[in-house]
């Protein structure tokens, strides 16, 4: 197991968001996690800590928002998921990671400000696509494999739609539910479920519920207004944190 203090004081608050996020707003924090404990240990580690926390999320997520989630988008992005996540497990030790942080934070950040910019005007909503679906969830497969950062491409897809806002995260809860089971055969192919990833894991587990029903309350406090308010500010600060760490990372 880790012993190091110095992880656990970035991992504890880094689980707690992304548990909150994953929760009540959709994921757009999600992308957080890893970089912050990438200060302390490799990006690989970081990432299979990660994933058995986030499937005891994703299991509460799916009691929570049951019966509450887009099928016909669903139709439309689980393919494209698994492409993505093929593609994932083939460029994990091929592709520079900076480079895919720094692609995904511009693109966030541009649909966010590009959202700002709009917001004066009367709000368009966007109706489901094949073509960007199929895109949008293609790369959220493929960065959520390499990096847990697959929130804001499937956001890019879905929020432009203005579902309501438990449909919205209801959507994203099961999106990601079935991508992070898909995760595991491959991740254990790589080698990377060791005793000490595992174990660490283990202690950091009541995080995952803390998180998930601190979320859960505050999606039932906040309006549908202020709730599409938050998630393009997720999103920001998620591709915001993405861009930066890709810059250094190639700098």
């Amino acid at each position: 197991m880790i012993d190091d203090p110095f992880f656990y004081a970035l991992a504890i608050p880094a689980f707690i968001t992304v548990g909150v996020s994953k929760g009540g707003f959709g994921s757009g924090l999600g992308s957080l996690a890893v970089p912050l404990m990438a200060l302390a240990i490799p990006v690989p580690q970081a990432a299979a800590i990660m994933l058995p926390l986030l499937m005891v999320m994703d299991a509460i997520g799916l009691w929570a928002y049951r019966a509450r989630w887009d099928r016909a988008n669903m139709k439309i992005i689980l393919p494209g998921a698994c492409l993505g996540l093929y593609l994932g497990y083939l460029a994990f030790r091929l592709l520079p990671e900076a480079f895919i942080r720094l692609l995904i934070g511009v693109i966030a950040l541009g649909f966010a400000l590009n959202y700002w910019r709009r917001r004066g005007g009367p709000a368009a909503e966007a109706a489901r696509s094949w073509p960007k679906g199929s895109f949008w969830a293609a790369v959220a497969g493929l960065v959520s494999f390499i990096a847990n950062a697959g929130g804001p491409p499937l956001a890019i897809y879905l929020l432009p739609q203005r579902l309501d806002k438990t449909l919205y995260v209801g959507t994203t809860v099961v999106f990601f539910a079935i991508v992070n089971a898909l995760k595991v055969p491959p991740f254990w192919w790589l080698g990377q479920f060791t005793a000490e990833n595992l174990s660490t894991a283990a202690v950091l587990l009541p995080l995952a519920p803390l998180g998930m029903w601190l979320g859960i309350w505050l999606h039932d406090k906040v309006s549908e207004a202020a709730f599409y308010r938050w998630a393009y500010a997720l999103m920001f600060v998620a591709g915001l944190k993405l861009a930066w760490d890709g810059v250094a990372g190639l700098v």
